[in-house]
Formats: structure tokens, C-alpha cells, sequence
């Protein structure tokens, strides 16, 4: 077992608000709110705000969470307007949001960003889609190393919730590819250029099922095949990439981890009576969303110019959070908190111990539980959430270099 040197400070929000506030008629847990509902007239539901009338059976009467309907228009720095109506029309759907991502593709590579400047030459890149077993479209992709190297293995990524695998990690995948691994991708149904509603999680274990489907199907390509197995996962894709591991304990050769979403803090988990509300609203309005819906752009990013480029992510899903997908996310960061001891795979936990968007303590306490005794815990001093993407350039390439570093060090083909 190896405790890094890096793990010199820990830091945890002290600011949490308390897990339940009442005021008048609103009940708040965090930075959520769900109000009473204001006016109903013969069983239709009528929000003057946004001007939307719905039923509401008389049963269900006592509370809904509201959301004004609608789509602000983005104001990105350096680009047409047209390029701006483009990112504002409404992406609820992977068409609109497919059309989006090629209308920017051209920009984002431009952007001045050290994982789009270093990008090496050579890499072999292939997108493709998929049907998977629920019906859905799934945008699959692969970035490999030059023809004439031979594989070391094959890092296979879950990214975090309304992100995508088109965007920065882009950068990452070649990276990674440029030390002779193969680097493979999917977008989460619902997310990034799959099918399914923009930010909508209906079941986090479809989520996991997926992922699985996807990838024992890439592992079977030829120039995979055979080879070591590793799989990623990022923020909320650890939580996906743990209950993968939980599901096939012996399907990968090691689990990589960077700030992941694998349990809720004490201070911020919804009380026990507000979480049996917020799960039968989630019943009576799945994809409702919550609101407000705090902007973490502050939270994420460290270095202030790389923050200004997360807008050219023009297909993450940054609206308010839809209530079905917090309860999913919720009981899933239960669900793998419970079954932490059985995490048997060789481990590597990468978080920035500044990190206010989820609890550096959380994956010392995964580190800690596991039960494998492979396992390396990295706790990278005055770091963001985004280690990868939001960093100073010395600090990306300290992750970056942790992560092959790691990989070599169990792949045979290393001399």
C-alpha cells in the first residue's frame, strides 16, 4: 500500500450550510429549494411565472418542484452571434446537441488551453455509435497510439455528470494515447452526443449496465484484445466506475479515480424526512428540475483563464439539476458507501485537496476501506475539483504524469 507524499494538506468546506432549513413556505436542503406550489385550480397546476398549466392529480397536491422554462441565451467571449444562438437553442435531444458540437468543434480546438496546444501528433482517433440494450444511440470514441507502437493497454473512461468526452478530454485521451495506451470513451446516455434526455438519469445502474455493454464489446476489438484493462472514472463517472468494478470484480486490472463522487458528507445529506419527500416527488416529477442551481464554475477551476474556456463546453448539461437524476445520484453514493470494503481492484485516487464540489475525506475514506492492497491515495495540495482540466499547466502535467506513471507500473509490456 502506498499513502503519496502528496497528501500533505486536507481541506473541507467550512461554510457547509446545515442539511434542513425551513422558511415560510419554501424548504430548503443545501442549496436546493422546493416550493409549495402557488395556485391550483380544479386539478391543473398554473405557474404565472412561466405562464405552463399541468395536471396534477388531487393525491399529489401538497408539493411540486418548480422551474421556470426556458433557454438563456449563452454569451461566449470571441465568437459570432450566430455561434451564440447556436449554443443557445435548446439541446434537450443528441441531434441538436450533435449539430451544436460540430458548429464548435473548429473553436474549441483553438482555445489556448495547454491540453489543445500540447496534443500529439500521430494519434489515431475513431467516433462511432452504438445501439446499447435499452434502445439508445451511444456515441462511442478511441483515440490510439501511432500505427507502428504497440499497445501497453487499453484506459477506458466514464465521465462526470453533464459532462462529455468530446470536450477536454480530448486532451487527456491523447495524452494518455501518446504513452502507447490505447484510450477509449463513451457519453452516458443522456449526456454529451448520446441519446436520452440532456441531463436526465432515470436509473444510475443504466448508467453502470451501459458502460459495461459498451466496453466488453470494445474489449474484444483487435487491437485490444488480450491486453491489461484499466478503467477511469471522473467526479460523478468514479461513482459509475466503482459500481462497475462492484459488478465485475475481476474484469479490470486496476480502477483509476479522480476526485470522485463515491459518498455524501454528513453535513450536506438530506434528513431523513426530506429525503422520503424528495423521492416521491421524484416518482411524480422525474425530469422536473430543482432550483436554483448554484454555478460551480467558481468551485471547479483554480486557474481563472481555464474557468473562462469551460463555457466552450457547449454540450455540457449546466442547467438545474433534474429532481429523478439527484435522488439517483444520491442513492447511488449510498449504495457504493455500503459496499466500500469490497472494492478489490488495484487503486489509484487522484483529488485536489481543496476540492469543494466533492470531499477530498471521501476518497481518503474509499482509500482507507477498500480491501485491496494495491492501492495509492494522491492528494495534490491547494487543488480544485478539476485537477485535469481547471489547473495551473505544472499541476496538469503532474496528474497526467501520475496517471502513466501508474499504468506502466502494471503493464507488462513496460520494460
Amino acid at each position: 500500500m502506498e499513502l503519496s507524499h502528496h497528501s500533505l494538506t486536507l481541506q473541507t468546506s467550512s461554510n457547509s450550510k446545515s442539511s434542513l432549513l425551513c422558511r415560510n413556505s419554501d424548504l430548503l436542503a443545501g442549496d436546493l429549494t422546493f416550493r409549495q406550489l402557488p395556485i391550483f385550480h380544479r386539478g391543473r397546476r398554473i405557474d404565472r411565472e412561466s405562464s405552463m398549466v399541468s395536471y396534477v392529480p388531487k393525491t399529489r397536491r401538497s408539493m411540486v418542484v418548480l422551474a421556470k422554462k426556458k433557454t438563456p441565451k449563452k454569451v461566449i467571449e470571441n465568437v459570432s452571434e450566430e455561434m451564440n444562438l447556436i449554443a443557445s437553442q435548446n439541446m434537450d435531444f443528441a441531434p441538436a446537441r450533435r449539430r451544436v458540437r460540430s458548429a464548435f468543434t473548429q473553436v474549441q480546438q483553438q482555445l489556448d488551453h495547454v491540453l489543445f496546444k500540447m496534443a500529439p501528433a500521430g494519434i489515431r482517433t475513431e467516433e462511432w455509435f452504438e445501439r446499447n440494450s435499452k434502445g439508445l444511440e451511444i456515441f462511442c470514441k478511441s483515440w490510439l497510439p501511432e500505427s507502428d507502437e504497440k499497445i501497453k493497454g487499453i484506459l477506458c473512461f466514464c465521465h462526470g455528470y453533464g459532462d462529455t468526452c468530446t470536450f477536454f478530454f480530448e486532451g487527456i485521451a491523447k495524452a494518455i494515447a501518446a504513452s502507447g495506451y490505447g484510450v477509449y470513451a463513451v457519453d452516458h446516455p443522456g449526456f454529451g452526443l448520446s441519446e436520452g434526455l440532456h441531463g436526465y438519469i432515470p436509473s444510475f445502474d443504466d448508467l453502470v449496465d451501459n458502460v459495461i455493454e459498451r466496453y466488453n464489446i470494445i474489449k474484444e476489438r483487435p487491437e485490444a484484445k488480450g491486453l491489461p484493462r484499466f478503467l477511469l472514472g471522473q467526479s460523478m463517472g468514479g461513482a459509475v466506475a466503482i459500481k462497475v468494478h462492484l459488478k465485475q470484480p475481476t474484469a479490470w486490472d486496476g480502477v483509476i479515480l479522480v476526485a470522485p463522487m463515491c459518498k455524501i458528507a454528513d453535513d450536506v445529506k438530506p434528513a431523513p424526512p426530506v429525503l422520503k419527500v424528495l423521492t416521491l416527488l421524484s416518482n411524480i416529477l422525474p425530469k422536473a428540475k430543482l432550483i436554483p442551481e448554484k454555478d460551480l464554475a467558481e468551485l471547479m477551476f483554480r486557474d481563472p483563464i481555464k474557468k473562462k474556456m469551460a463555457i466552450y463546453n457547449v454540450i455540457s448539461y449546466s442547467d438545474r439539476v433534474r429532481l429523478k437524476t439527484a435522488i439517483e445520484m444520491l442513492n447511488a453514493t449510498h449504495d457504493i458507501e455500503s459496499q466500500v470494503d469490497k472494492v478489490s481492484s488495484p487503486l489509484l485516487v487522484l483529488h485536489g485537496a481543496a476540492d469543494k464540489v466533492t470531499d477530498p475525506l471521501v476518497s481518503k475514506f474509499l482509500y482507507e476501506k477498500a480491501s485491496c492492497m494495491d492501492k495509492t491515495l494522491k492528494l495534490y495540495p491547494e487543488g480544485y475539483h478539476c485537477i485535469l482540466e481547471g489547473e495551473p499547466d505544472e499541476r496538469i502535467f503532474t496528474v497526467l504524469n501520475d496517471i502513466v506513471s501508474w499504468l506502466d507500473s502494471r503493464s507488462p509490456l513496460v520494460v
